[in-house]
């Protein structure tokens, strides 16, 4: 404050832009828990897109933990993982894919073409064809 105590109009301004600023910021860095398993792929295909935006997120594990499953199915409605909490959004049995562009139209991010360290849209291990190889001669 200015002139013993007066607010100025740039003063005001500047409180408001604080705020909105803020407010961008806190839209930009959402809360997030990820229902997630320890070693699936699409899980970990979450997990590297949340680092890829280096988006801060809990990662509850609903094998070794059935208070986190059940804490997720309560919530979604459904029993299928990935599953995250965003903002109190619910996306449910999504991909790294579609996670990143529903973030991305949420407008959470920006569009990035950064790789990821893992593919973003791989089935867990047991979801996987079984194939077998016949030794080469």
């Amino acid at each position: 404050m200015l002139n013993g105590g007066v607010t100025t109009p740039l003063q005001l301004n500047c409180n408001r832009l604080s705020t909105e600023a803020v407010t961008k910021m806190n839209k930009n860095t959402p809360r997030i828990i990820a229902y997630l398993k320890p070693t699936c792929g699409w899980s970990n295909g979450v997990r590297a897109v949340l680092r890829k935006y280096n988006l801060p997120f809990e990662d509850r594990d609903i094998i070794n933990n059935p208070a986190n499953y059940a804490e997720m199915v309560a919530k979604s409605g459904q029993p299928l993982q990935p599953t995250l909490d965003i903002d109190g959004h619910i996306v449910a049995d999504v991909s790294g894919e579609e996670l990143e562009r529903w973030l991305i139209e949420h407008g959470y991010v920006q569009p990035n073409t950064s790789p990821t360290d893992v593919p973003i849209n791989a089935p867990c291990a047991h979801e996987l064809p079984n194939v077998s190889f016949s030794p080469r001669r």
